[in-house]
């Protein structure tokens, strides 16, 4: 059992136009609509592909209830939490050609017996003995930055492995405190992270051993159109495959996460099938996710020890 936290859920609202024309009025060819947030993305998929998964969220208003009902759907259990505030609903403009715009309200404030509601939750599925729990997603007003941090105490006290997905300050407090098994920004999360340009392998791969450095295991580094690499103390491999053109970039690095995170095997493997879930995901509309028919490994090449003098874009 995977348990996946999503402080600051959503509705994603996609909608396909030819060409966005700013200040014009835009006709959309297409709309779709999930539940969204990145925890609970991660659950969606592992769900499609018969890994067993709960959905840790708060839930408020019409949308929240919406958003629950989207996910019992995609058999995915949830363990929704009522707060006051009505879930958001994110907007993402896809353009024919791959481009995509999101728009993403901040989402509503949680109380501090919603904070403490949000966390006993957590603690009673840690309680259950899952092998894993996915921290993701930006955190909501109300909670603060060491959000995530009490919530990795909290699955160390139960021996539970901690993955996190997120950014800024949730981000930097957690690396910093340790103890995570896996961390898994994009290269501006990391670049952000450890302040500098991130323009190389070799670049990239010192930026991860410092997140190792703090106390972290091992850090999966997603490149979008690029592929990923996955560093470890000991060990970097890169993999990635042919350029795509995507049909929605959103939810793409989520998919990739929840590759990783639902495989078995080596380490490099489990990147090969991460890579292989996320390629898969950006040929989906909006944020739907790829089954197991959609998904093609052999399209994705590993690489043990990746040149560190090339630049990211030249993977």
């Amino acid at each position: 059992m995977i348990v996946t936290l999503t402080p600051n859920p959503s509705l994603d609202l996609a909608l396909d136009v030819e060409t966005l024309a700013r200040g014009e009025v835009n006709r959309a060819e297409a709309a779709h609509v999930h539940a969204g947030g990145k925890g609970i993305n991660v659950s969606r998929v592992l769900a499609r592909h018969g890994i067993p998964t709960v959905a840790v969220l708060p839930a408020g208003g019409p949308d929240g209830t919406r958003l629950v009902a989207l996910l019992a759907d995609q058999g995915v259990p949830a363990h929704a939490v009522p707060v006051a505030g009505n879930t958001r609903t994110n907007v993402t403009l896809v353009e024919r050609g791959g481009a995509t715009t999101k728009i993403n309200p901040p989402g509503p404030a949680l109380s501090a017996a919603e904070v403490d509601a949000l966390l006993a939750a957590v603690e009673s599925e840690l309680a259950a003995g899952p092998c894993l729990i996915v921290l993701a997603g930006s955190v909501p007003g109300g909670a603060g930055d060491e959000f995530f941090v009490r919530v990795a105490a909290a699955a160390a006290r139960h021996g539970v492995p901690v993955a996190l997905d997120t950014s800024g300050a949730p981000l930097a407090r957690a690396v910093h405190a340790g103890g995570l098994d896996l961390v898994k920004p994009n290269d501006d999360e990391l670049a952000e992270l450890v302040g500098r340009e991130l323009a190389t392998v070799g670049d990239a791969v010192a930026a991860a051993h410092e997140v190792i450095a703090a106390g972290n295991t091992t850090v999966l580094l997603s490149l979008g159109a690029h592929g990923a690499l996955l560093v470890t103390a000991d060990d970097v491999c890169w993999a990635g495959g042919p350029a795509l053109v995507p049909v929605s970039t959103v939810g793409a690095g989520d998919t990739t996460l929840a590759g990783f995170v639902g495989a078995q095997g080596r380490p490099a493997d489990r990147l090969r099938t991460a890579v292989a879930w996320g390629r898969a995901a950006v040929l989906r509309p909006g944020s739907a996710v790829p089954g197991p028919a959609d998904i093609d490994v052999r399209t994705v090449e590993v690489i043990d020890r990746p040149d560190p003098h090339l630049a990211l874009k030249e993977l």
